[in-house]
């Protein structure tokens, strides 16, 4: 039977509604002009800029405002009232009008994605009955209204990607039906609310990216129903709450990037829900605690670059649906577990820069879905487990700086699609496996610094999706490898420190891609081919240490982005090609001890980016060019010792402002040491012994404070500290020195292994927070972030010359009482800040920090060389900072002022490979 009294409801209904739609209609055709509704949205219009016209049917001719896009009315007592606000993305400008508040029946109000500016209107506290408030992704500025807590029914509050700045308000807390709140990438500053706790239903907090600061209130453990709590990259500090272990539907923990500190709160097992733990970039010590292991749904597990020591919890095999785990960058000690092998699922598995030892679990192979492993800068010994090489996903293997023994299994690259190798600074031994570029997929290969021996097989040499082959430091022999030039990706080739020979063949001239050729201390011989002048994009090229002789073919300087090159020691003979002065980005030009003749060519002034000239060990005859005092951006030193130069010193080398170390001893210079040279404030290392020059020493400090043998074997010149004119300059007994200084040898290793080891654990703790080698599968974000290039994506690897840098800073920062981040208007960090304070005002105490003593003249000279040390060590190029050994000499000799430089401090280390 059908049921009439249904039907009867359902026509009592449709009338009733259709008598309400015509008591409507009339509502509206009687009234007069736009209702008080349309009017209060035309208030806020007017504060807008609409240039896209997205507001045109906004029309005060209009009756009602309810068929204008973007708003939805509902009655009220017959009177149509908007209830939703929906204005995003439409391109408007302008400020949000206190008017909003007059529109009281609002329950969605959405401004989100334009680009309003001004302060979030106070007034908006008046909207009681608003549900969902979206005003993310505009320009706003100021600080929240404290008047948004008067908004009981919202449920939904996003203010992110704004300028916000000041506290998140206490009034927070009364928002009690709130269940997302959404606050990142602003300037919110202070601590987080305690109410924040009273939030019983709150699932989603994020406020990442601000600088809010202070603790985090162990009162969060009352949002019972938080599953998300991001608050990464903020200035948070303290302790994690041991009552976040109060939060069971916890899905996702990501307090990254902060400055927490305290250990890992064992309570943390509690939150059975957790997915995602990312606390990474913190001060946190202590263990890694065991109850991890109770997370059994745990997937992204984040807690490198801190602290924590202790050794990895076996517990950690509980993890058995984990993705990635991350240590890395902690003090973590003992062995890996075997345990980890129990996590089947496991991708990525990063365990780099800790103290861990004893062998790489064999376990590790069951993990056939492995796509990452990084076990580096450990001290892993035992070799190399066979089985990894059968894992079939494994894109990237990096086990370099290890003391790993045995063989490289010689079926790596036979069943998986290898893009990264890096073994490099280990003990490996055997050869490098034949088919470790079978899928085509290998773009880096680093073996650098081990054992290994015999040629480079094909396998390699014919892998066309290479990019870097890094094979320095090894025991390799045979011939350059031809084919290598065939590879159109292949950028760098280094085979240094190798037993390569026979001469470099003309087919290099086919590695169009090549930007890195680094064939030092080998044994190549003959003439250098003209060919090389075929590689356009060669910015790195250096030989030397090799054989070679012949002429410089002149087609080089056809290699126009070359920025360091490097032919010293080998036999080159021959006038310097005059085309040298077109290397427009030269920075570094080595061409010491080799027997190059003729006159240094004038054009060499046109080099303007060189930091470093490197001539000595030649027979270059006639005068020091004047044109060389143009050379104003050298820095690290001009070496144009043992020659057989002649004439006079041009003054103009006194313009050589930034210059610090000036080496023209052995050669038959004559006159006196310009006066000009009392502008070369930068100088640290001057010598000018064995030549013929005259008189007096200048009277500035800079002479009279250095050592004698900076200027014996001249015998007309004197003055302090040869002894007054007049005096036998002969009468001073010299030690012996040849060009490399060899004298200074048993010295600089006795100093680096006294002092050395004590400097480099001091860098080790200045210096712990580095760049991570590869790019981080991104766990939960508060605002995307893509990686940045540090000079680790070029080596791959954290290496002592950024250590060096930042050991350079602490220095700038113990010597100028500055901090190492400056404004932008001071160069934006210390470094810049320094180099731009010599160049306007030269080298003088006003860089110094103004609280010290800087009376005692003796005091202050001290400092300035220490400071043009940490300008050493903070050079741009990675290549051009000295080693721990040799800061390490620079800053003994600062002090006791003995000994003696024969020749430039670095040029031992520039002129062969750099050891990055």
């Amino acid at each position: 039977m059908v049921n009439m009294s249904g039907i009867c409801k359902g026509r009592s209904f449709s009338v009733l509604y259709f008598i309400e739609f015509v008591v409507l209609l009339l509502f509206v055709s009687s009234s007069e002009g736009l209702n008080n509704e349309g009017k209060y949205l035309l208030e806020i219009k007017n504060s807008l800029n609409d240039n896209f016209g997205s507001l045109v049917s906004w029309r005060s001719s209009d009756e009602t405002p309810c068929s204008w896009v973007g708003v939805k009315c509902m009655l009220d007592y017959y009177n149509p009232v908007v209830y939703s606000l929906d204005l995003t993305s439409m391109n408007l400008s302008g400020t949000l009008s206190p008017s909003i508040g007059k529109l009281v029946q609002l329950s969605f109000l959405d401004v989100s994605f334009n680009k309003f500016s001004g302060k979030i209107p106070k007034e908006i506290g008046n909207c009681s009955k608003l549900d969902f408030l979206y005003l993310n992704n505009n320009d706003f500025v100021g600080e929240i209204p404290v008047e948004l807590g008067r908004l009981p029914l919202l449920k939904t509050l996003n203010l992110c990607n704004n300028r916000l700045y000041g506290p998140l308000p206490e009034e927070i807390g009364n928002l009690s039906s709130l269940v997302e709140l959404v606050a990142y990438t602003n300037n919110l500053t202070g601590p987080l609310p305690h109410s924040i706790g009273k939030l019983k239903n709150l699932s989603i907090f994020r406020a990442g990216q601000n600088l809010i600061s202070g603790s985090i209130p162990p009162e969060i453990g009352g949002c019972e129903s938080l599953k998300v709590l991001g608050l990464a990259q903020n200035q948070l500090g303290g302790e994690i709450p041991k009552e976040l272990g109060m939060l069971k539907n916890l899905s996702d923990l990501v307090l990254m990037k902060n400055g927490l500190s305290g250990s890992i709160p064992k309570e943390i097992g509690n939150c059975e829900s957790l997915g995602s733990i990312a606390l990474y970039e913190n001060n946190l010590v202590g263990e890694i605690p065991p109850e991890i292991g109770n997370l059994k749904y745990l997937v992204k597990l984040y807690l490198y670059r801190n602290s924590l020591n202790g050794t990895i919890p076996r517990e950690i095999g509980n993890l058995t649906i984990a993705l990635e785990i991350d240590f890395s960058e902690n003090l973590l000690t003992g062995e890996i577990p075997v345990e980890l092998g129990y996590v089947k699922g496991l991708r990525l598995l990063y365990l780099f820069q800790n103290h861990l030892t004893g062998d790489i679990p064999v376990e590790l192979c069951r993990l056939k879905n492995l796509t990452k492993l990084d076990l580096s800068i450990n001290s892993l010994t035992g070799g190399i487990p066979v089985g990894l090489q059968y894992l079939p996903e494994l894109l990237q293997l990096q086990l370099f700086n290890n003391m790993l023994t045995g063989s490289i299994p010689q079926g790596l690259g036979v069943y998986s699609r290898l893009w990264v190798v890096d073994f490099s600074n280990n003990n490996l031994t055997g050869q490098i496996p034949s088919h470790i570029c079978r899928q085509s997929n290998l773009i880096l290969l680093n073996l650098w610094s081990n054992k290994l021996t015999g040629n480079i097989p094909t396998g390699v040499t014919t892998c066309k999706s290479l990019v870097q082959l890094r094979l320095g430091g090894n025991g390799f022999t045979g011939s350059f490898p031809s084919d290598l030039c065939m590879l159109g990706n292949l950028s760098t080739i280094e085979l240094d420190q190798n037993r390569f020979s026979g001469p470099i063949p003309p087919e290099i001239g086919h590695c169009k891609a090549l930007q890195r050729l680094n064939l030092p201390n080998n044994f190549f011989s003959s003439e250098l081919p003209k060919e090389i002048g075929n590689l356009s994009q060669l910015v790195f090229f250096n030989v030397s240490s090799n054989r070679l002789s012949g002429r410089i073919p002149p087609d080089i300087v056809n290699c126009r982005m070359l920025q360091r090159l490097d032919l010293s020691q080998n036999g080159f003979e021959g006038d310097l090609p005059k085309e040298f002065g077109t290397f427009a980005q030269l920075e570094l030009l080595f061409l010491s001890d080799n027997k190059l003749s003729g006159s240094i060519p004038s054009v060499l002034g046109n080099l303007t980016h060189l930091t470093e000239l490197q001539m000595g060990g030649n027979i270059f005859s006639g005068g020091i060019p004047k044109e060389l005092g143009s050379l104003r951006s050298l820095q690290i030193a001009m070496d144009l010792s043992y020659n057989n130069l002649s004439g006079e010193i041009p003054s103009e080398l006194g313009n050589l402002y930034l210059l610090m170390n000036l080496f023209l001893n052995n050669n038959h210079l004559t006159g006196e040491i310009p006066s000009t040279f009392a502008t070369l404030s930068s100088l640290m290392g001057l010598n000018v012994s064995y030549n013929d020059l005259t008189g007096p020493l200048p009277s500035i400090p800079l002479f009279q404070n250095m050592v004698v043998t900076s200027f014996i074997g001249n015998k007309g010149l004197c003055g302090t500290p040869l002894g007054p004119c007049g005096g036998d300059p002969s009468s001073h007994s010299p030690p012996s020195f040849d060009r490399r200084g060899s004298s200074l040898g048993k010295t600089v290793a006795i100093i680096a292994a006294a002092v050395g080891g004590v400097s480099l654990v001091l860098i080790g703790i200045i210096v712990y927070f580095m760049r991570r080698p590869i790019e981080m599968v991104s766990p939960l974000h508060d605002k995307h972030s893509s990686s940045s290039l540090s000079e680790y994506a070029y080596t791959m690897k954290v290496t002592e010359k950024c250590d060096i840098y930042s050991y350079g800073v602490v220095l700038l920062e113990l010597l100028t009482g500055k901090a190492p981040i400056q404004p932008v208007d001071q160069g934006g960090d210390l470094v810049t800040l320094v180099r731009n304070y010599i160049k306007n005002h030269s080298l003088s105490p006003g860089i110094l920090d103004g609280r010290l003593n800087l009376e005692d003249k003796n005091i202050v000279e001290h400092m300035i060389t220490v400071l043009k040390i940490a300008l050493i060590c903070t050079n741009m190029s990675p290549f051009d900072r000295p080693p721990m050994r040799q800061v390490v000499l620079m800053l003994v000799e600062s002090g006791e002022r003995e000994g003696s430089y024969a020749s430039s401090p670095i040029s031992d280390i520039s002129s062969k490979q750099d050891d990055s």
